[in-house]
């Protein structure tokens, strides 16, 4: 029997939670669980014949387990380490609404702010409806557009300029902050409004606010960061014969904030434990705070093959889900781009936190995340019932 807080997700404010919950576990049993997962990683990337990958698992600020399999490129002779640096795809939008809440912390920007202060280009059909969508919207995933509004463009290679021309087209399915409506590219325009507001490139400020401080010291934006890298995992598509290295598409990096992340599982270690409140000199508890609060309802997320058995709701923050696990609030995010999956997941309750990286298109990183979830709150329901 799972014991429940009481939890109001469409108010709740995750970052308020404490990590020392008297649901948390201890160390050791942490790290028991963090060997059977790597047990079941090693295992099920070999069973799905994956060409490599990497996991990390925290607790706090330390490192439980960090482990890596297999190779940066099929049939090649150099091995994943800890340093090899992944895609990250759609992960990159945790860090794009952390930026964004870092600036509004600061008055810098305003989440009621309309994105035709930044974006004037942008409109819809009814140029009203466009003056409707504000920041908030923007980062909070409730614009009221289709989904993945014109992400057909990006994947034909279509330049910005005529994709956002091409949004006076639209009409919106309900009014801001209303619907869920997940995008890459309108997500993509609170690039406009953090450079405006910061003067400096997206890169930059993301460098210097964010990598930097964490001392993420392999993590950048963009294609030709990525490039330059000679510690790097190859993108491979699954086929009906196998996976098939392919090369690295460019074309979802103009999306910065949606997708434009490369990080190695060290660095994502990092993220992790700023994100659990350990580094609060960089990622203030106001931030997170900000960023974990439920936004719109997800219902497509409690639909999800593996997740669907454990969740009871699940909304969208600011660049972060915030799913509620058999009763207790986990916030995550996946990414998926051509070649590459991701995942990131941090349970403010018990203090872990759990990251994967693969450079192969497969769906048993669902499977690997929402099972260590299952057992990570087993466990701690177990403790609590053995001392209560």
């Amino acid at each position: 029997m799972f014991l429940k807080p009481i939890l109001l997700l469409g108010t709740l404010s995750i970052g308020a939670l404490s990590p020392t919950s008297s649901f948390a576990a201890s160390q050791s049993e942490y790290h028991k669980i963090s060997d059977n997962f790597k047990h079941n990683f090693h295992s099920q990337l070999k069973k799905n014949k994956v060409p490599g990958g990497a996991f990390v698992i925290v607790e706090g600020n330390e490192i439980l387990k960090l482990s890596t399999y297999g190779k940066r490129t099929k049939g090649g002779s150099l091995n994943v380490n800890a340093d090899t640096v992944f895609r990250l795809a759609s992960v990159s939008k945790t860090f794009a609404g952390t930026l964004a809440s870092m600036l509004v912390t600061e008055n810098k920007l305003h989440w009621q702010e309309p994105i035709v202060n930044y974006l004037p280009e942008f409109t819809l059909a009814d140029k009203q409806q466009a003056k409707d969508i504000n920041l908030g919207h923007i980062i909070g995933q409730s614009t009221g557009l289709m989904p993945n509004s014109y992400d057909n463009l990006i994947n034909a290679d279509v330049g910005m300029e005529r994709i956002i021309n091409k949004f006076s087209e639209l009409t919106p399915m309900c009014k801001p902050g209303v619907c869920y409506s997940y995008q890459n590219v309108a997500f993509s325009f609170i690039q406009d409004a953090i450079e405006q507001q910061s003067g400096q490139s997206y890169e930059s400020l993301i460098q210097q606010k964010i990598f930097s401080p964490l001392k993420m010291d392999t993590a950048s934006i963009g294609y030709d960061a990525f490039d330059k890298q000679t510690n790097r995992a190859e993108p491979h598509v699954k086929t009906q014969s196998g996976f098939r290295k392919v090369k690295v598409k460019s074309n979802y990096y103009k999306l910065a904030p949606a997708a434009g992340v490369n990080a190695s599982i060290t660095d994502m270690s990092k993220w992790l434990i700023a994100n659990l409140g350990e580094n609060p000199g960089v990622l203030s508890n106001r931030v997170i705070k900000d960023v974990t609060t439920a936004g719109v309802r997800t219902t497509k997320e409690l639909r999800r093959r593996d997740w669907r058995a454990f969740l009871d709701n699940a909304h969208y923050g600011k660049g972060w889900r915030v799913y509620e696990f058999e009763g207790r609030p986990l916030i995550y995010h996946a990414g998926w781009v051509a070649g590459y999956v991701a995942e990131v997941s941090y349970s403010p309750e018990l203090n872990i936190g759990m990251a994967m990286l693969l450079n192969g298109e497969s769906r048993v990183i669902a499977k690997l995340s929402s099972n260590f979830w299952r057992d990570a709150f087993k466990r701690a329901d177990t403790l609590a019932k053995n001392n209560g």
